[in-house]
């Protein structure tokens, strides 16, 4: 059985070898090449499909990676001129290698037969006999094609010196001039090019221009089992009220005034072995501070899940069920696209987002389901703890889920739906619905100007109610009126070859009862102990509307620097004024009371009894709140 397998492995190099650097038809003149093939299977010459096909380049040392189709069939575009080696992986077969080199304008055809890996039952249970007449049957087809290969070579060194020893040609004439009446483009014959991989979910087009996606298109390193991933962001900003304890308030970004700060630093990746499949990043930085402290569940119950999850920003276990385009089912803490901006700013067009964004989930704790029942479209139910919540609020958990459709290269289309569940903390009664749906658009694509390049939009809508308990989606008799209404839009154009990228947009908010607003950090507020100094009850109106300029450099895919002003308005004072937002001496760890000009607590939240007992109305101390916040910020995020 040794020497069986020995000789397949062999039998299927020699092949490979063979086939290696057959050229294919050129894309047209293009700074670069490409490389695509067929795999299939060596006994049966049938097609195999999902073969890991990685193409490293020797002289960078990056690699990309394709998917073989159903048909067998696996392209890799836009590949810089240069020496390949070319590798193919798929479980139950042998890996098999072979070097290429890629010239530009050209796309070279690698072909491979793959040999399976082990010997199968009949093979297992056949006598000796049997066996070395399998294994001599096997040499003899290897010593045929090593014949083959000698032949083949003589021939073409026979070719190469006649060609040598040929007197030079005689220049040809010059051709005629075309005829004037040409075929109009539309009703030409398109340049030949490698299909396109119709299996893999979206890998049919290069969407890498979408907000709240990343744009690396290469993987740095990637193995069978594991894809790492690394981020980094860190910015300065500046804040015009210039508020004294260089606290901004009411941002899920910019949290500092007037210092260097480090966002995010967040490391792990992706594990994937037959079809099992884990993914973890860490979070490390401001993020791990902030995102938490906007989750209340967390005061449901025993365990400190601030802590257990605080240096966690996704975490998840599942498997991949080989159904239609695909069926994932995951179970763990994973990131949400409510509102479009990606949670990691790396991947939107601005640092700063509009409220639809800011005020609606970064992550769901629970299970999903990811269906592709096509290569354009995937729908994902989700079962969950809450809205943003790492813990169930009360009795009923969250339900909500995912249709996201792209029929186009330039056309994305996102609807998410949230329902059912009772997110408020200790009111058990009230139900909370909402709607979040997106659209985006390129709408200009030439990638190799050195002018304007690329153009695009993104408009996002939101609308949502909570009901039961005193409040109602519309107002009337079950109480006030208690529901959001946002909208952003934002239009993005890059420039010399997608080097630069200058965006412009904003968005509006209406949040009747601020349920979703988020509150300042006065005297260290977060969403369980609420403050008395920005209140979150029925009938509390928040009106607010922003606007944002962000100019983005991209000298690589894996960096961005970037510089950006923006203006946010309220119709309630929300913003840290030149006082700032803590009492005088620090937090006195009773954000849920006044607080007095001593710095102490007044025990209350009533202002009555708080002006008692700070010994008077000019005793209780107040934060400068402003109703508008123009700031400018600046700094750089890598991802790997």
């Amino acid at each position: 059985m040794t020497r069986s397998l020995l000789v397949s492995a062999v039998v299927s190099a020699c092949i490979a070898f063979q086939l290696a650097v057959l050229p294919m038809p050129a894309l047209g003149q293009d700074a670069f090449g490409g490389i695509g093939g067929v795999t299939r299977d060596f006994a049966s010459k049938q097609p195999v499909a999902q073969v890991r096909i990685t193409v490293h380049n020797v002289n960078t040392g990056t690699d990309r990676t394709a998917i073989s189709g159903s048909d067998g069939a696996f392209t890799v575009t836009k590949v810089e001129p240069g020496q390949y080696l070319v590798a193919v992986v798929k479980d139950g077969f042998i890996k098999s290698t072979v070097d290429v080199e890629v010239a530009a304008s050209e796309t070279y055809r690698v072909d491979f037969l793959l040999a399976a890996a082990n010997p199968s039952d009949r093979e297992m249970k056949a006598s000796p006999s049997v066996v070395d007449t399998q294994t001599s049957a096997m040499a003899e087809e290897l010593a045929s094609l090593k014949k083959r290969i000698e032949q083949i070579e003589t021939a073409l060194q026979a070719r190469t010196a006649q060609a040598e020893a040929a007197p030079a040609p005689q220049q040809a004439a010059a051709p005629p001039a075309p005829p004037n009446h040409v075929l109009p483009e539309a009703l030409e014959a398109p340049d030949a090019s490698p299909s396109p991989d119709n299996f893999t979910p979206f890998a049919f087009g290069d969407f890498t221009w979408l907000n709240g996606t990343p744009r690396n298109k290469d993987t740095v390193l990637d193995t069978k089992f594991f894809t790492p991933e690394v981020r980094f962001d860190s910015y300065f900003a500046e804040d015009f009220n210039q508020p004294k304890d260089h606290t901004m308030g009411g941002s899920t970004e910019m949290f500092r005034n007037g210092e260097f700060q480090v966002e995010q630093v967040s490391f792990g990746g992706d594990f994937h072995w037959q079809n099992v499949r884990g993914r973890v990043l860490t979070m490390f930085g401001m993020f791990a501070t902030t995102t938490p402290r906007n989750d209340a569940s967390a005061a449901v119950g025993q365990w400190d899940l601030r802590d257990a999850y605080k240096y966690v920003s996704e975490a998840y276990g599942g498997y991949h069920f080989n159904v239609n385009h695909g069926l994932n089912v995951d179970a763990g803490i994973f990131v949400s696209y409510i509102g479009l901006f990606s949670y990691y700013n790396f991947d939107n067009w601005t640092y700063q987002p509009s409220y639809v964004s800011s005020n609606t989930p970064w992550f769901f704790n629970g299970l999903r389901i990811q269906w592709f029942p096509t290569n354009k479209l995937k729908i994902e139910p989700w079962i969950i703890n809450g809205w943003q919540s790492y813990a169930k609020f009360n009795g009923h958990r969250g339900l909500g889920g995912q249709i996201l459709y792209r029929p186009y290269e330039w056309l994305s289309l996102v609807f998410n739906n949230y329902g059912n569940g009772t997110d408020d903390l200790n009111i058990p009664g009230r139900s909370r619905i909402h709607t979040d749906d997106s659209v985006e658009v390129r709408y200009y694509n030439h990638p190799e100007s050195t002018g304007v390049s690329k153009m695009a939009f993104s408009f996002t809508a939101d609308a949502g109610c909570e009901y039961g308990a005193g409040v109602t989606c519309h107002g009337g008799k079950g109480g006030p009126k208690q529901d959001f209404l946002g909208w952003m839009l934002y239009d993005r154009t890059w420039f010399h070859k997608n080097l630069l990228a200058l965006t412009l947009g904003g968005g509006m908010m209406n949040n009747p009862g601020r349920y979703l607003t988020l509150l300042p950090p006065i005297n260290g507020a977060d969403a369980i102990s609420g403050s008395p100094y920005f209140t979150a009850n029925p009938g509390d109106q928040a009106h607010m509307w922003d606007a944002t300029i962000n100019l983005q450099y991209m000298p690589k895919q894996y960096i961005t620097w970037w510089l950006e002003t923006g203006y946010r308005h309220s119709d309630v004072p929300y913003f840290s004024g030149r006082d700032g937002i803590t009492p005088p001496g620090g937090n006195n760890g009773s954000p849920q009371n006044y607080a007095c000009m001593s710095g102490a607590t007044a025990g209350t939240a009533d202002l009555t009894a708080a002006q008692t007992a700070c010994s008077g109305a000019g005793g209780v101390w107040f934060p400068d709140l402003r109703k508008g916040q123009l700031s400018v910020s600046a700094g750089v995020m890598v991802k790997f």
